[in-house]
């Protein structure tokens, strides 16, 4: 067993950057992360090669997806395929995001 104690909690970018993104943990079929983008901040990500699930902690915002918009808050849970263009847009509180990847993120990306 391994507790991740800083998982889903917010830290602000470091100067000049729009995000942060920590990974808590990488196993060869499961790699989890926080996600941090403060009001003002910018999600510039790219899609990526594994499947993901965002459970938001903290904070509002939207997220745009080639499938659909949806709003997200506290205890929001999305699922976002393989391949799939998104990004968190109109942040209205600082958010916090636990982020899964299965299996680990960029494990596919050489495959």
């Amino acid at each position: 067993m391994q507790v991740l104690s800083s998982a889903g909690r917010f830290a602000p970018p470091d100067p000049g950057e729009g995000r942060r993104y920590t990974e808590e943990l990488r196993v060869p079929d499961l790699s989890v992360g926080t996600y941090c983008i403060p009001v003002g901040g910018e999600d510039t990500q790219s899609p990526h090669t594994e499947d993901e699930v965002y459970v938001v902690a903290a904070g509002r915002a939207r997220l745009t997806a080639e499938s659909g918009t949806v709003d997200v808050g506290p205890g929001s849970v999305v699922f976002v395929p393989a391949g799939e263009e998104h990004r968190f847009t109109d942040i209205t509180e600082d958010l916090t995001v636990l982020v899964f990847f299965g299996p680990a993120e960029y494990t596919r990306r050489d495959a």
